[in-house]
C-alpha cells in the first residue's frame, strides 16, 4: 500500500496570519491616508507624499511589531520548556504519571495511558510533553522572522494599491477612486486569506470590506473637518 500523506490547512497558519494582517493594514492604513488628506482638499503631491509615508512607516513598523510580538512567543515557549526539560530530569516518574493523566483525559484507558506514555517518553520525553501538556509543535511554533518578513512584505505589497491609484487618477477623483478600488482589493484579500485557511469566504469579504469601509469613512470625515478649518 502506498504511503496515505494528508495536507492540512493549519499548517499555514505560521505565515497566513501574518500575511493577512500585513496586506489589509497596508490597504486600509494607506487607503485611509490618501482618502483623509484628499478629503482635506490638499494639493496632489501632499496626497502622494502621504501615502508613500504610510507604505514605508508601515512596512517597517509590522515588521517590527510582528517580531517583537512573536519574539515574545518564542522567548515564553523557551522558557516554559527549559522549566519542562528540568523537571523530566529531577523527577521522571511524576512527569510520566502526568503525561498518562493527559492520555486518560482523552478518553484512553489508565493502562494502556501508562504505556503509551512510557512508549512516548523513551522516543523523545520533551517533544511529547511540548506538544500534549504545553500545546507547542512544530506547526503553531512560534517563528519571529518569518512572522516580519512576512507582515512587512504584504504590507508593502497592500499599501502599493491605493497609492498607484492614487497616482494615476486625478486629484479630483482620488478619494472614490481609491476607496473603490481598495474595498475591492480587501474583498479579494479576504476571499484569498478565507480559500487559504479552508475558512467560509462570504464571512472573511464582508469583515474584512466592513472595517475597511469604516476606517476610510472615519479618516475622510477627520479630513474634511480639518481641512474645513485649515
Amino acid at each position: 500500500m502506498g504511503r496515505h500523506s494528508e495536507k492540512h490547512n493549519i499548517d499555514r497558519i505560521g505565515w497566513l496570519r501574518a500575511a493577512v494582517l500585513g496586506a489589509n493594514d497596508g490597504i486600509v492604513s494607506t487607503a485611509s491616508l490618501i482618502v483623509g488628506v484628499a478629503a482635506a482638499a490638499a494639493g496632489k503631491p501632499a496626497v502622494l507624499l502621504a501615502g508613500a509615508a504610510g507604505l514605508a512607516a508601515g512596512a517597517l513598523s509590522m515588521a517590527a511589531g510582528e517580531y517583537v510580538s512573536v519574539s515574545s512567543q518564542a522567548d515564553t515557549e523557551s522558557a516554559d520548556l527549559a522549566r519542562e526539560q528540568a523537571e523530566l530530569t529531577d523527577m521522571p516518574e511524576a512527569e510520566l504519571r502526568e503525561l498518562a493523566g493527559i492520555y486518560e483525559k482523552r478518553g484512553v484507558t489508565p493502562e494502556l495511558a501508562l504505556e503509551v506514555a512510557r512508549q512516548m517518553t523513551a522516543h523523545d520525553a520533551l517533544g511529547a510533553h511540548a506538544r500534549d501538556e504545553l500545546g507547542i509543535s512544530e506547526v503553531t511554533t512560534a517563528r519571529p522572522l518569518q512572522a516580519a518578513m512576512a507582515s512587512a512584505a504584504t504590507f508593502a505589497i497592500g499599501a502599493a494599491l491605493p497609492l498607484l491609484v492614487a497616482v494615476l487618477v486625478p486629484l479630483s477623483a482620488a478619494g472614490w477612486t481609491v476607496t473603490v478600488a481598495s474595498l475591492l482589493s480587501l474583498g479579494l484579500l479576504g476571499a484569498m486569506g478565507a480559500s487559504a485557511g479552508g475558512a467560509p469566504v462570504l464571512r472573511a469579504v464582508i469583515r474584512v470590506t466592513f472595517w475597511g469601509a469604516v476606517a476610510m469613512a472615519v479618516t475622510a470625515l477627520v479630513g474634511k473637518l480639518f481641512g474645513a478649518t485649515l
